[in-house]
């Protein structure tokens, strides 16, 4: 699949930066990290739109597995890879990291811990039909509420731009809904299951998790001072910080 994944790319040589987003959002979430990663990142990064995400195409079904599997393509040519991945993109990072050698993997504002009901309403959301709107703007602005980027992000940013389609006057969201089905990650499973290095992140303002949530594992912990759930949108350099034993001088 990686021929037809869309990816955003830059750098050359090693080490391997992959940036992996979060639920509803595309690769283009993390423009903000281009300055950055060009003054600190030694090597190359790749930023692609998960399946069923922005440009790239649905899967036949949405699993944590399925979605490592379509971006472990771009993991080529042996050489030393990290993978940062925001929420559902840090929970596709470990699943890959178990198929994949890679360096290390930082897992920011996974949801670690659901309840009942919000299994339920996540299940109802992946079996809704697709949602029409009659403008570009209503589209844009359900992206960004479905992205949890409202109030970061503002309607024509090319992040948001690349989260909607028109067909035939009318704009859709380009996630297809049926992502929401992924589930519950069994994180106890995918820590262990990995040999990389695994550092668990969070704003320290995320309501999706806790710092002892994320403590149980017994891997590290880092929180992102007054960022939230969003945090790698917030602050990128802030978020940089993460990559700190692979990044030159900040």
């Amino acid at each position: 699949m990686e021929a037809d994944l869309r990816v955003r790319a830059g750098g050359e040589g090693e080490p391997l930066l992959l940036l992996l987003h979060g639920l509803g959002a595309t690769g283009d979430v993390w423009s903000g990290w281009w300055p950055e990663l060009t003054k600190h990142w030694p090597g190359r990064w790749i930023a692609p739109d998960l399946p069923g995400h922005g440009g790239s195409p649905e899967l036949p079904e949405y699993t944590f597995g399925a979605l490592a599997e379509a971006v472990s393509p771009l993991v080529t040519g042996g050489g030393p890879t990290v993978v940062l991945g925001h929420s559902l993109g840090g929970v596709v990072a470990l699943a890959l990291a178990a198929r994949l050698p890679v360096a290390a993997v930082i897992g920011l504002g996974i949801k670690v811990a659901w309840t009942g009901p919000e299994l339920e309403r996540a299940r109802a959301m992946a079996q809704k039909p697709v949602a029409w709107f009659d403008s570009a703007d209503e589209a844009a602005a359900r992206h960004l509420r479905v992205s949890g980027l409202a109030g970061l992000l503002t309607p024509d940013d090319p992040a948001v731009r690349a989260g909607i389609h028109e067909t035939g006057g009318r704009w859709r969201l380009a996630l297809d809904p049926r992502a929401f089905g992924v589930g519950e990650p069994d994180m106890t499973a995918l820590v262990a299951g990995t040999p990389a290095a695994v550092t668990l992140a969070r704003g320290e303002h995320d309501p999706m998790n806790t710092d002892d949530q994320l403590r149980q594992w017994g891997v590290p912990v880092v929180t992102l001072a007054g960022l939230g759930h969003n945090a790698h949108v917030e602050s990128p350099r802030h978020c940089l910080t993460l990559l700190a034993d692979h990044v030159t001088d900040q």
